[in-house]
């Protein structure tokens, strides 16, 4: 059985903004972003909401052949619920790429947790992000053996 997992992040209208951003934050690209106009569903739309993205899908290149993928959409005139009781956790394999990635998510968005060393990794952090999303980054360090 092959299983993979992917966040599905919900916005409150910034779906098309935030999907541009970790697009320049993580690299990759963006293989969908369809607003409600462009569907069969346009005429279904809440007033207000012809414009906020029904589906977007961006994948983001890595070590696999398969990479990653974050996919999204607006509320689309359904009641916005702030995310809460998860995270996204970011593997990274330098300090560096942990520090570049945190500083650019974190940017106007809220700290739990700035970015330092601990007896786990070499950085973590978390955070939410200005598009409400939370985001954990985790450098690991080899933990001891005992």
């Amino acid at each position: 059985m092959s299983l993979q997992f992917t966040p599905y992040l919900i916005f409150n209208g910034q779906c098309r903004e935030a999907f541009e951003f970790y697009r320049s934050v993580f690299g990759g690209r963006i293989e969908a972003m369809m607003g409600f106009r462009d569907t069969p569903m346009a005429g279904h739309a809440p007033p207000g909401a012809e414009d906020d993205i029904m589906h977007a899908c961006l994948i983001i290149d890595g070590q696999s052949a398969d990479g990653h993928t974050l996919m999204g959409s607006d509320s689309c005139g359904q009641p916005y619920v702030k995310p809460q009781g998860q995270h996204i956790s970011i593997q990274v394999d330098t300090p560096e790429d942990a520090e570049r990635i945190y500083a650019a998510l974190s940017d106007q968005g809220a700290i739990a947790m700035e970015l330092q060393e601990t007896f786990w990794a070499k950085r973590f952090a978390m955070f939410t992000d200005r598009f409400n999303i939370p985001w954990m980054i985790n450098c690991p360090c080899e933990l001891r053996k005992e």
